[in-house]
Formats: C-alpha cells, sequence, structure tokens
C-alpha cells in the first residue's frame, strides 16, 4: 500500500468516515490514477471487482472524499465533473481535443493570492489556473 493511500485512509479514519472496501477500491484507484477521472471512470474500472456497486455509489464516496479534502472536484465545462486526488496544490494543462489533464507545478504562482489580495482588497481562499492545447498525442495526429 502507498504512503500516499495509507495517510488518506488515516485521514478518513481521523473523520469518522468508515472504510468500506468499495471506499477503499475508490480511493485507491484515485490514489494511483494520473488520468483525473469521471466518476464513470471509475466505476467502469471497479464494476468487475464491485458488481454490485452503483455509479450512485462512487459519486457518494467521492463526495465524502471532497468534504473530508482528499479530493477536488474540477469542471472545466463539459457535463462530468473529473476528480483529481490531492497531493499538493498545482495546476492543469488540458488538450483540447481528447480532453487529457496534466497535472504541472509553478510555485511563482503562488504568489498571485497575496498579490491579488493586496491589489483588490479580498480575503481570497485560492485560486485556479488552465493551461489549453494539444496533448503530443493529438499534435501527432494532426501533423500526420
Amino acid at each position: 500500500m502507498s504512503e500516499q493511500l495509507r495517510e488518506a485512509l488515516d485521514t478518513l479514519k481521523q473523520t469518522g468516515v468508515r472504510i468500506t472496501p468499495q471506499r477503499h477500491a475508490i480511493l485507491e484507484f484515485l490514489v494511483e490514477s494520473m488520468i483525473h477521472p469521471t466518476a464513470d471512470d471509475i466505476y467502469k474500472a471497479l464494476e468487475g471487482k464491485f458488481p454490485n456497486m452503483s455509479v450512485a455509489t462512487v459519486y457518494n464516496n467521492l463526495r465524502v472524499f471532497r468534504e473530508v479534502g482528499l479530493v477536488k472536484e474540477l469542471t472545466y465545462g463539459d457535463a462530468s465533473s473529473r476528480f483529481d486526488f490531492i497531493t499538493t496544490e498545482h495546476y492543469h494543462a488540458i488538450c483540447e481535443q481528447c480532453g487529457k489533464i496534466v497535472d504541472f507545478h509553478y510555485p511563482g504562482l503562488d504568489e498571485v493570492e497575496a498579490l491579488a489580495a493586496h491589489v483588490t482588497g479580498f480575503n481570497v481562499s485560492h485560486h485556479r489556473m488552465e493551461i489549453y492545447g494539444l496533448c503530443k498525442s493529438c499534435e501527432k495526429k494532426e501533423t500526420h
């Protein structure tokens, strides 16, 4: 078991959330997945292991994980939210063609919140930045 998964399970225990086999599997999938899956992606990946699990079960567990601060729900204007297991603050590069999302970190942007608070007088709670373009796979398809 990875250290991230162990820490996430500890967080659930500390907040009084019961760890069911389905909850454990969903969390493990999120920790190991770098694809920022939708609830449907998670359901499809786990339905063989848990044939009685529904998409609603996946959504309900994702909501619990979001409430305790283990995942972020990413919405980009399309119909389905994607879910990101939170390890550190980071940003996303998004392919406009296939929808692939890749994480990246840029420490210089951490100062943006302080600057925005200073300039606007806002009590800034968080920020989000996305970069859009074509991933290498889609770019290769376009050049051939």
